[in-house]
């Protein structure tokens, strides 16, 4: 079995339709990995998340070494038999939780002195223990360890940041291809930085090809520069990486970001934001986003979504989803979760299927005059 294959399948302008051959499953791209922070995709089973579509989910690092440990996972037989989940898993490096969740931290050459938001206790993640830690949880696909700076740090900030991050890239590189077994079997993506600055980003797309990576990342986006500023960076930073291999856009994002970044050449996709806004009582639709909080829909007796074939889309309505957010249940958290990672999912394939037939420049056009009409 190929350790890890990825091939294009067919191209549209830069967007790409492509495939992740892995042991554990094909992942196909342009992809959507619904986020399971602490070993789960809250308020969905496993066997739901795989329903809706998804071929891979992502775990995190730094609130799985957190709680319950890497080392416990590992004893109780890896990430995959601990949540039930036996396609591949993306483990991000814990990098980002370091530099926004922990209020007391150090960062050196060495890597990242932090204490846990959870009692406070002391930890250093460095490169090597990153790898370590990913490698007891047993993933298929390992992030290098970086930092990502915010994007309106002074320019020389950022280079600075970046040449650690490659530093730490090289480190990285070297702990996972001391793992064994796991190494054999896994893969190991580098991670572009450099902000919002053409230069920067350049010469840490070379530094990565230099070291050499099954896949290519693009992090330091997201982060409250504003789709306008992420899409400009979007026109260059993809095609600064390696043509052969996947690019995945790191932390992003609404529907509409992601079918801008799929038209700039983005094959991978990572974001709370479906399941996040489902628990808050947000819909995505064909239609843009609707608030089920509000009174209008509260005698409603359209699905969310005309279009959807989700199973909450087939069996209930605006009404009563209404009708459970108000009163606090359960049961509205699982049906907005279940919706809106179902709608992901057929937006990805919506656009699969567009690159496929030569038409993803009229898709595109077409979705965001219905996504913005509301």
């Amino acid at each position: 079995m190929t350790r890890f294959a990825f091939t294009v399948e067919a191209r549209d302008g830069k967007a790409r339709k492509g495939r992740i051959t892995m042991q554990r499953g094909e992942i196909r791209t342009p992809a959507f990995m619904p986020v399971g922070t602490a070993a789960t995709v809250k308020a969905m089973k496993p066997e739901s998340v795989r329903a809706t579509g998804a071929d891979i989910i992502l775990g995190n690092t730094y609130h799985l070494m957190l709680r319950p440990g890497a080392e416990r996972v590992a004893r109780l037989g890896g990430l995959h038999r601990f949540m039930n989940w036996d396609r591949p898993i993306l483990t991000d490096s814990g990098g980002y939780q370091v530099m926004s969740l922990s209020a007391l931290r150090k960062i050196s050459e060495d890597g990242v002195a932090f204490s846990s938001h959870l009692d406070g206790s002391k930890h250093m993640l460095t490169p090597e223990r990153s790898m370590e830690i990913q490698r007891l949880l047993g993933s298929d696909i390992v992030m290098a360890f970086d930092e990502c700076p915010r994007a309106d740090e002074p320019r020389d900030t950022i280079a600075r940041s970046m040449e650690m991050s490659m530093r730490w890239a090289r480190r990285s590189r070297e702990g996972f291809d001391s793992g064994g077994d796991h190494a054999a079997r896994a893969a190991l993506f580098g991670i572009q930085q450099g902000a919002l600055d053409e230069e920067l980003r350049r010469q840490s797309a070379e530094a990565l090809t230099a070291i050499g990576f099954d896949g290519y990342a693009i992090g330091g986006l997201a982060v409250g520069e504003g789709q306008e500023a992420m899409f400009a960076t979007l026109d260059f930073a993809p095609d600064q990486l390696p043509q052969d291999r996947p690019r995945y856009l790191m932390g992003v994002g609404k529907p509409d970001d992601l079918v801008g970044a799929v038209e700039r050449g983005v094959d991978m996709f990572d974001c709370v934001l479906p399941t996040r806004s489902g628990r808050n009582g947000q819909a995505f639709t064909w239609n843009g986003p609707i608030n089920l909080r509000n009174a209008k829909f509260a005698e409603d007796q359209a699905p969310l979504d005309e279009r959807c074939t989700c199973p909450t889309c087939a069996s209930y309505s605006r009404a009563y989803i209404h009708h459970l957010i108000r009163s606090g249940e359960i049961l509205g958290a699982m049906l907005m979760t279940e919706h809106n990672l179902s709608f992901y999912q057929q937006l990805m394939q919506a656009m699969r299927d567009a690159i496929a037939e030569g038409r993803f420049a009229a898709f595109a056009a077409d979705f965001q005059r219905d996504y913005s009409a509301s």
